[in-house]
This record gives C-alpha cells, structure tokens and sequence, in this order.
C-alpha cells in the first residue's frame, strides 16, 4: 500500500479492511492513481494504446484536442465528476452546433475515462452517472440534390472530373472510392463495379486502404455509366500510382494501382485540394453556392457542408428508392452493415412506401367483398 495520512488509528485500520476486500473482488483503486490529470492520462496512457484505423485515431486527436483537453484536461481525473461533466456537456451545446458531433465527443471521453476504470485509476465511469444527459441522436435527413442540379454539376465540372460526379451520381461510391478506383475493379461484361479500395490523407499524406468499414463490396453499373467511363479513359488513360498501404510513413510497405481518376500531374487525388480548386468552383458555376468574394484568395470558399461530394450518394439513393428499388439490395450497393441502418437514413424518400401492399389488401379483400355481395344477393341461386 502507498503511504496514507489519518488522523486515528481506527481511520486507517478502516481504510485497510476496505482496501483488502476490494482488492479481493478487484475493484480496489488507489486514490493517488486518479491525481493524474486528464491531459496526462490521455498523452501517455490513452494515445498510445489506442487502435483502429488511421482515420479514425486522427478524428479522434482532434476531438480530445479540440474540445475535451481545453475544458477537462487540467483535472485530475479522480475530480472529474459528474457536476463538472454537467457544465461540459452544456459548454458543448453552446459551442458545438452538431448534434452527432457533440455525441462524438462525449463517447469519446466516456472511452477515455472507461480506460481509466479498466486501469483502476477510477472507481467508476462518471459520464455513466444518470444526471450526465447525453444530447439525443439526431434524426437529420440526409437531403439530395435534384437530378437536375446533380447534372448541371456534372456538366459544368472540368472534363477530366466529370467521372467522378458520374460515378457519385451513378453508383452511390464515396468521394475516397472514386479516388481509388482502378480499370482492374470495371467488369464491363457484368455491368458491376469492384469496390475494393480508397484513397484517403492524414496530414495532407496520401494512402490507399480498403472502403469504410474495411468492407469490399460490388455495386451495379448502369451502361450509362459504363459509356462514360469508356469516354473518359479514352480522353484521360489510366495512371499508375504507388501509395502506401494502410497508413501514410516512410516505412510503410506500399502498393501500385491503375487509377481511373488522377491529376493532370499523374498524381493520386487528396480530398481536400480536391474540394477546394475543384468541387466548389463547380458548385459556384452551377449556382448552389455563392461565387467567390472578389478579394478572397483562391482556397477561400463559403462552407458547404450539405453540399459535399457526399450529396451525389445520397441523390443515389433517392433515386434508387423512389423507383421502387429493394432497400435490402441497396443496402449491399452502398455497402451499410445493415437495411435498418439504409431505411434509417433514407426512408424518406420513400414516398409511396406502403402504397403497395395497401393496393394489394385493396385487391384481395375488394375481390372478396364482390364474392360476399354476389353470394347475398336476392338473386343469387343462394339468395
């Protein structure tokens, strides 16, 4: 035991009998352990143990550096209670305007401070406590574009990039899977496309990884889209690009590609240049977004969040769902873990959802009704 200070012999004897019997069932914390501040915790024991892929440990940087280490770090973490996550969590909504974000955030430092249990530095988790009220989960409408303004993006972008709206638009890929996509992944017989990998960046570092999920999947490829991506080789063959696998580094082990979509220069595409000289000038020209102020320089954009590339996925959708396509099919297109998981953010653009099968019951029991009534009637041979 470490040393303690009490002020009577029974205090400390006390303290041992408690000591012993929690160390017998585990649950024994030391006190001084949890005089650790938060700051501390999370750079030396937190970061350095934590897993998941490349993106997602930097998201989640950010969110402790961000915004839990400038309001909770200086505390040790024995003193984080839930009267000072009370107050956080209301700093949060007045400063966080995102619900899923803020959500983001306190699961976030809800893992850390579980760590901190599972390390026996706290007794107990207090963003578990009942009175720590958790923002609800939002229920945002994912919005689509018309098809018409989807097109008229297509139409203004630059020739090279027209594909990658196509492919959005076309197929429901995400902006990193169009990136990585190879002429090896097109089955033209088929009329399927391969979704095998992605680019992605992590401090401006290019890299190739498997799609979100790291879940491969095959989508349907309409000959529309095919015809475009024929055109579009012929007018920009494909590039061979070498990235690293998995993770951005020098010491990476690193793999080569054909890619469909690169930069004039031969270069894989990072997201972000991408959005800011290509996207949003398009957006601009098309009139969804505000042009560029005259002395703005050329990065400087107004933000536009629903109108990411991430739209044209959700225009797939719609589209897909408003023709009456199977949700359970276009779950495996887009490439959710789940139905549930494709209903829950587009059953909405379902309008006619349930038409049928009242048309059907309409049917059945109108045809049944007719038979009831000819059977009743004076004249019927029953009658």
């Amino acid at each position: 035991m470490r040393d303690r200070s009490f002020e009577t012999l029974e205090d400390a004897k006390a303290w041992l009998r408690r000591s012993a019997t929690d160390e017998e069932r585990g649950e024994f914390v030391d006190p001084r352990d949890g005089s650790i501040t938060l700051a501390d915790y999370i750079t030396m024991h937190w970061a350095p143990g934590r897993g998941g892929a490349p993106k997602t440990q930097q998201n989640q940087e950010r969110k402790a550096r961000l915004h839990i280490v400038p309001h909770l770090g200086h505390l040790p973490l024995r003193s984080i209670t839930a009267a000072e996550l009370r107050a956080y969590t209301a700093k949060l909504e007045a400063t966080v305007s995102s619900v899923d974000y803020r959500r983001g955030i306190l699961s976030e430092l809800s893992s850390i401070l579980e760590a901190a249990v599972d390390d026996k530095r706290l007794a107990r988790n207090p963003m578990r406590a009942k009175s720590v009220r958790w923002p609800k989960a939002s229920r945002e409408r994912r919005e689509a574009w018309s098809l018409k303004t989807a097109l008229r993006v297509r139409d203004v972008i630059s020739p090279r990039n027209r594909i990658a709206v196509v492919l959005g638009l076309g197929c429901g890929l995400r902006q990193g899977e169009v990136f990585g996509l190879s002429p090896e992944d097109i089955d033209y017989a088929r009329g399927v496309l391969h979704v095998r990998r992605q680019v992605q960046a992590i401090s401006g570092k290019l890299y190739f990884t498997l799609p979100k999920g790291a879940k491969t999947r095959t989508v349907d490829m309409p000959s529309s889209v095919a015809d475009e991506l024929k055109r579009h080789a012929e007018m920009f063959p494909p590039v061979e690009v070498e990235l690293p696998w998995e993770k951005p580094g020098p010491d990476r082990p690193t793999r080569k590609f054909s890619l469909v979509l690169t930069t004039r220069f031969s270069n894989a595409i990072a997201v972000n240049t991408w959005n800011t000289y290509t996207w949003k000038p398009a957006l601009a020209e098309a009139g969804i977004i505000p042009p560029r102020a005259k002395d703005a320089k050329q990065w400087q954009w107004e933000a536009a969040p629903k109108d990411g590339f991430h739209v044209l996925r959700h225009t797939y959708a719609s589209i897909m769902l408003e023709a009456g396509e199977s949700v359970v099919t276009l779950a495996r297109w887009l490439g959710h873990s789940s139905p549930a998981v494709t209903l829950g953010y587009y059953a909405h653009f379902m309008p006619e959802a349930g038409s049928k099968g009242r048309t059907m019951i309409d049917g059945l029991l109108g045809e049944q009704g007719d038979q009831c009534a000819d059977r009743n009637s004076p004249d019927s041979p029953q009658g």
